[in-house]
């Protein structure tokens, strides 16, 4: 039986982290993994997305080059080549994992991992044991009972990725990130796309002026969308499929190739050993301490089992902290009112703290900024000009609540607003801070002078 100080179970963003910083600390490290190094994000996930996405957009500046002053003839493209090139980058970056477990000397166990007690984990009938086991085991494309998954023609986001021919039409069923990226990327390749959400706004977790953003600049590229709608149920019995949706007007009949359901996800917590170890579960949920202890001592869960935010940067961080805490650092739990969240469609969106209506619901009295982007000589150059950033203070401590962005580019700049939340910047601060010309970025500090009523160039 080998014998670890750290066994972490699952090597997406939040277990491959988590190992490699478990080894910097000292700590004999294991990693146990089902399928391929990276997880879902590195594989199936945010970065292979990114890749399809990226494909898109170039796409869509050939498709636009007049614009720039330039001539492309027929511009086209090749699905297949598209989907290939995604597959090398994920395949590229999974290897990046193999190299870094080797540079750190972690030891990749490879098969199926299921808990055992006594800080034991059996990986396909040989048993190992650790001092302490760290849960990273991820999330899956949650199923809705009126939308079940057939790989075929009702599918999850996996399969969107690899799709062996583009589909004329498609249903997207569900406006989070992970629905408006492919929207996104699907109607740029030609793809007739429609977007069915239950709630009144798509990505409903964002501030609602850029959700309505979102849903104007998707309209404008011919994305059709339905809001207040729910997919009551499916037929595939023909050649395409069939979806009935319930909207305030009554039902309706949406015809299309495919259904892609993103609705969410489900985490991966079953069959793992859970109820052998006594591990105590709320609903699909791992439940932790501050520092991802669970009930049973020697026994920690990090990422999409747990209840924060289901998110790779989250799960890197829980992980780092987790395995900090055990090295006996002195670390503060994560905060997370101030975790930042990037949906990568064109235009893109990023956000973190109080929306402006979570902010007035708690009865605060805010500074609310707004600097669109058709304002800023970067954005016009670059041919970007849709989109703004909103920012919200506390009117009376100049405390910077949120910051909420869309446009081109703006995952990028996020950043700017989680650290200076982190290190409790005020407006005035912000303002005083000299943002380099012309640059994105310069659209922060305006929508600050907005709020101050100091604005210069709108």
């Amino acid at each position: 039986m080998s014998k670890y100080d750290i066994i972490v179970l699952g090597s997406g963003p939040g277990g491959y982290v988590t190992a490699i910083r478990a080894s910097q600390l000292g700590f004999k490290t294991a990693i146990v993994e089902k399928e391929n190094l990276g997880g879902v994000c590195l594989n199936w996930g945010c970065i292979p997305t990114k890749a399809l996405l990226k494909s898109a957009q170039v796409f869509e500046y050939l498709k636009h080059a007049e614009d720039y002053g330039l001539k492309v003839k027929d511009a086209e493209h090749d699905f297949d080549a598209v989907v290939k090139r995604s597959r090398n980058v994920a395949d590229g970056m999974s290897k990046g994992v193999q190299f870094l477990m080797k540079k750190n000397k972690i030891d990749v166990i490879e098969g199926y991992g299921k808990l055992k007690p006594g800080k034991k984990i059996d990986v396909d009938g040989t048993e190992y044991t650790a001092d302490n086991i760290i849960i990273a085991t991820g999330a899956r494309s949650r199923e809705l009972p009126s939308l079940p998954q057939d790989g075929k023609k009702v599918i999850g986001y996996r399969k969107a990725m690899t799709l062996e021919k583009q589909p004329k039409k498609m249903i997207v069923v569900g406006s989070g990130a992970i629905g408006v990226e492919f929207a996104y990327f699907y109607n740029s390749m030609g793809t007739e796309v429609t977007i069915v959400e239950y709630l009144p706004n798509i990505v409903p977790v964002e501030d609602e002026e850029v959700s309505k953003q979102l849903e104007r600049s998707f309209k404008k590229n011919g994305i059709k969308i339905m809001t207040s709608a729910e997919v009551t149920s499916v037929d595939t019995s023909g050649k395409g499929v069939k979806a009935t949706v319930k909207t305030k007007k009554g039902e309706e009949i949406l015809e299309a190739d495919i259904i892609l359901s993103a609705v969410g996800i489900k985490t991966n917590i079953e069959n793992i050993g859970l109820e052998d170890v006594g591990i105590v579960v709320d609903r699909d949920k791992i439940l932790v301490n501050d520092f991802y202890q669970t009930n049973i001592p020697g026994y920690y869960a990090i990422g999409d089992v747990t209840p924060g935010q289901a998110l790779a940067h989250v799960a890197s961080a829980e992980g780092i902290l987790c395995v900090e805490k055990l090295a006996g650092h002195h670390v503060e739990p994560i905060d997370y009112g101030n975790i930042p969240g990037c949906t990568y469609c064109t235009p893109e969106i990023a956000s973190v703290g109080l929306t402006e209506k979570q902010a007035k619901e708690k009865g605060l009295d805010i500074k609310v900024g707004k600097f669109p982007f058709s304002a800023s000589g970067k954005a016009s150059a670059g041919g970007n000009k849709e989109g703004f950033v909103k920012v919200i203070f506390d009117a009376k401590y100049g405390e910077w609540l949120g910051c909420h962005m869309i446009g081109a580019g703006v995952t990028d700049m996020i950043a700017e607003a989680v650290l200076g939340r982190k290190l409790e910047t005020t407006g005035h601060e912000v303002l005083k801070a000299v943002h380099p010309h012309p640059t994105m970025s310069e659209a922060v500090m305006e929508a600050v002078a907005a709020a101050y009523d100091e604005v210069i160039h709108i």
